[in-house]
Formats: C-alpha cells, sequence, structure tokens
C-alpha cells in the first residue's frame, strides 16, 4: 500500500478518530441511567459529543466539521451551550478552508491550540528494544480499579476521579474492538495502555505513565505491545493522537508513525 497524505487518507484518519470516541461514548451512555450525562449529536459529516458529568475536553468536542455543514454551526453551539459546556471544535487541514475559518472568526471562535495525527503502515514501523525490567500484561476485568488508579495519575488528574474512569472504561472490556494493557516495572505498576481496532486501522487509543517510571522506555513499551497487535489482528493503519512536539508523539515517531497532520483547536470566546 504505501500510503502518503492526501485527502482521502485524511478523510479515513480523521473518521478513524471519531469511531473510536463515538464507540467509547455511546458504551458510556448505555450505562444504566447514563450517569455521565453523554449525548452525541450527528450533522452530515460532524459529530458532537458531550460528556456533563466527564471533566475536560477530550469527551466535549465537535469531530468532522467541514464547509459543508457550516450552516449548523448555529445549532451546534446551541446544543453546548444548553449543557453549559464549552465548544471545542477540531478542524482538520483538509476540512478547512478560509471561508469556513471565516464563518468562526465571525461567530466569535478563535484558535487556542494544535493536536497530531500520526499514522503508520505496519511495514514502516519499528522493532524498538525492550528494557527487560518492562513487563507488559493483557489485562483482565478483575484489574480496572488499578487502571483507573494509574490513569489518573498518569495523566495528573485528581484522584476522586479514579473509580468514574474505571467504570467507564469497564464497559469496553467486552467489546471485540478494545484492548487494555499494564506495564509493569520490575513488577510495580507503572502505566497503562488502550488500542482501539477496528475496519483493519488500529487506534493507539490512550496510554499513560507515572511520574516515577518515565523516561525509562514504558510508553515505548506499551506502543511496541499495541502495534504487535495490531499486525497480528491484520491492521492496515496504525494510528494515534498526541499534543504536538509531546513526548507521546517523539515516541510514536521513533516507533516508525509519521505525521499526517496537525489539527487547530477552536474554542468561542
Amino acid at each position: 500500500m504505501n500510503l502518503v497524505m492526501k485527502s482521502d487518507l485524511a478523510e479515513r484518519l480523521d473518521k478513524a478518530e471519531t469511531s473510536v470516541l463515538l464507540s467509547r461514548l455511546t458504551a458510556i451512555k448505555n450505562r444504566d441511567g447514563n450517569p455521565m450525562g453523554v449525548e452525541i449529536k450527528r450533522i452530515g459529516g460532524t459529530t458532537a459529543f458531550a460528556a456533563r458529568n466527564i471533566p475536560g475536553p477530550s469527551f466535549n468536542l465537535v469531530k468532522g466539521f467541514n464547509e459543508a455543514d457550516a450552516e449548523a454551526l448555529d445549532q451546534i453551539i446551541d446544543f453546548y451551550q444548553g449543557k453549559g459546556i464549552p465548544i471545542r471544535l477540531e478542524i482538520t487541514p483538509s476540512n478547512g478552508s478560509s471561508d469556513l475559518l471565516k464563518i468562526l472568526h465571525q461567530k466569535g471562535f478563535y484558535q487556542c491550540d494544535f493536536h497530531t495525527t500520526l499514522f503508520a503502515e505496519p511495514s514502516d514501523l519499528v522493532d524498538i528494544p525492550i528494557n527487560g525490567d518492562i513487563d507488559i500484561r493483557r489485562m483482565q476485568r478483575s484489574d480496572f480499579d488499578l487502571f483507573g488508579e494509574l490513569y489518573t495519575k498518569g495523566f495528573g488528574m485528581p484522584g476522586f476521579l479514579s473509580q468514574g474512569i474505571a467504570e467507564n472504561n469497564e464497559v469496553l472490556y467486552d467489546n471485540r474492538n478494545w484492548s487494555f494493557y499494564l506495564a509493569f516495572v520490575n513488577n510495580e505498576p507503572a502505566g497503562i495502555g488502550v488500542i482501539y481496532i477496528k475496519e483493519k486501522a488500529a487506534n493507539l487509543a490512550a496510554a499513560a505513565v507515572l511520574p516515577t517510571f518515565r523516561n525509562k522506555g514504558v510508553h515505548s513499551a506499551l506502543i511496541q505491545a499495541r502495534i504487535y497487535q495490531a499486525i497480528t489482528q491484520n491492521s492496515e493503519l496504525v494510528t494515534g493522537q498526541a499534543r504536538f512536539g509531546s513526548a507521546s508523539q517523539n515516541n510514536m515517531e521513533k516507533a516508525g508513525l509519521k505525521i499526517g497532520y496537525t489539527k487547530a483547536i477552536w474554542v468561542r470566546e
């Protein structure tokens, strides 16, 4: 296949990212009573995600917004305003246009951040040697309390969120598209990794390492374990996302992923 960045690949990457969030939030929404207050609104190629009781921007954002759906911008703004949630739009280079960006400016939006999307064919990936002190294990259902603890500490989140994170991820355990990993260093819990595979596209969906175990190769080991799974399941495409220039992006690049594009993040005044 020899993938190069063209509009069709950009669209596939964007749809693969949207599929990850759609699968996750649909499962969370289907928990008894929808305790996280999840709502999903689809308009054309745009999907607006809201999770009222999950703090932060990761699950409260708009993906796939494009010029064809620009007329629906007021609907999308109302969707978030009605919930008291700040609106956050991801604009990919293939969806962006001068007319669309002018519309956003006229509606009071401004660009506040960048986020990188990376990709690779399996044949381009690099087999990085792993420190012998590191052990990567597939998670069992009984491990989700530990997962929640490592997730919150790894991402610098308040500890009281640990139980909710455990529950919101455990609902994905029986979904064949999702797999979860734990990392140990000398048998001490050190980090977590998550992968989502659908339609031959493998998404490195999340990874976090405890501060005390950083710069020891743990994050790279988690990448390698998930890449191995993607290859064994005959994935044609491996993708991941990271803050621009971050250690996560650096480690994905070292593993053979390359930058596809950098998304612009737009918020409203």
